[in-house]
């Protein structure tokens, strides 16, 4: 059951992590439920559909559209189908049929700065808090686009949880200074901007 970011906030670090390893094996068992595997990285998702071995391309009917993907054997119930998450760049996006036996759909991400909860909506979702982007990834990165993407994901993972993002903790720290010099000013009422 989800509990608010305050009420974990209030759990000891070995509650968090008894809570965390709860909530990642209810993730696991629920996604491992679909009848697809799906993972993601910043900018794209990729999904991969089980189908009957021996399925040939002109057998399948896919769709991807801006908001909406479906994927299924003509003349069946379609394996997955429904509106996605969030938007994809249609014209960027792409599938291909794996030996006779499985769809490869890459989803190219409108928004490259957020994580997908799940790829279709009415799917159980995943704790975007709780990503671990591949190391390998982000090593591959240029020092300064690097620090950006961190600092990104510290900000998304903060607001998620309701607390200050970096930018707002400098502010903050930074007025803590000031009052640290200027005592004799009343700043409690401060608002910072």
């Amino acid at each position: 059951m989800p509990i608010s970011p305050e009420e974990y906030d209030k759990m000891t670090k070995e509650e968090r992590e008894e809570r965390d390893k709860a909530d990642r094996a209810r993730e696991a068992e629920e996604q491992a439920a679909l009848p697809y595997k799906w993972h993601q990285q910043l900018g794209e998702i990729d999904v991969v559909v089980p189908v009957p071995k021996g399925t040939r391309g002109k057998n399948l009917n896919i769709v991807i559209q801006k908001k909406k993907l479906s994927v299924g054997l003509k003349g069946q119930e379609p394996i997955m189908a429904g509106e996605l998450c969030k938007e994809i760049k249609v014209e960027e996006s792409t599938w291909t049929l794996e030996d006779q036996e499985a769809v490869h759909i890459h989803l190219e991400k409108i928004n490259k700065q957020q994580w997908w909860e799940n790829v279709l909506t009415h799917h159980p979702k995943i704790d975007t808090t709780k990503i671990q982007p591949e190391n390998s990834k982000l090593s591959d990165l240029d020092g300064e686009t690097r620090g950006m993407v961190e600092k990104m994901m510290f900000d998304n993972q903060q607001k998620q949880m309701g607390k200050p993002t970096s930018d707002e903790l400098k502010k903050m720290e930074a007025l803590k200074k000031f009052q640290a010099m200027h005592p004799e000013l009343d700043l409690s009422n401060a608002k910072i901007s």
